[in-house]
């Protein structure tokens, strides 16, 4: 497992470029709102700790994860941003629709990468359960939040190059 190893929430402060300056969207996904919550909390939290100002942090919501990618592209063509966090969960249940909502979500975050110059960061958990999905969110796995506002941090900084 890719996360038995690693917190997701650990970071070198030092190696992040000041968020200062930089305009933040972050969509968030109704369904499974106990962990899509506290991936939002995980972001904004990592944002503000890395000089984010609030004012400069956008969030809306979009009903599920197959959303995210019409949602994050209409922030991107409505907001001066600098990145977006796409925030989802899906968990595995005993049809098919798991894979094609996951699939379905990764290709149209990915399509949003590809048809603007705004990186958007998937920051959407794909567990087998709950409790992985827990465990990711804020629990012992740390926060993938938390991971994708670093991730967005550093893809914003690349504009500035």
């Amino acid at each position: 497992m890719a996360t038995a190893n690693k917190n997701l929430s650990v970071y070198d402060k030092n190696t992040i470029p000041i968020a200062n300056t930089f305009r933040f969207g972050i969509v968030v996904s109704e369904w499974n709102t106990k962990i899509t919550e506290g991936l939002f909390s995980g972001a904004y939290a990592a944002l503000i700790d890395c000089g984010a100002k609030q004012e400069n942090i956008i969030r809306w919501d979009v009903p599920g994860t197959f959303e995210l990618a019409l949602g994050c592209k209409k922030m991107i063509a409505s907001n001066n941003l600098d990145a977006v966090i796409a925030i989802g969960s899906v968990i595995k249940g005993e049809t098919a629709h798991f894979d094609f909502v996951c699939s379905a979500a990764a290709q149209g975050i990915k399509d949003v990468n590809m048809q603007t110059d705004i990186p958007t960061i998937f920051c959407v958990l794909t567990d087998n359960n709950l409790q992985q999905a827990i465990d990711r969110s804020g629990g012992k796995h740390g926060n993938k939040g938390t991971e994708a506002a670093i991730a967005a941090i550093k893809m914003a900084a690349l504009g500035d190059i």
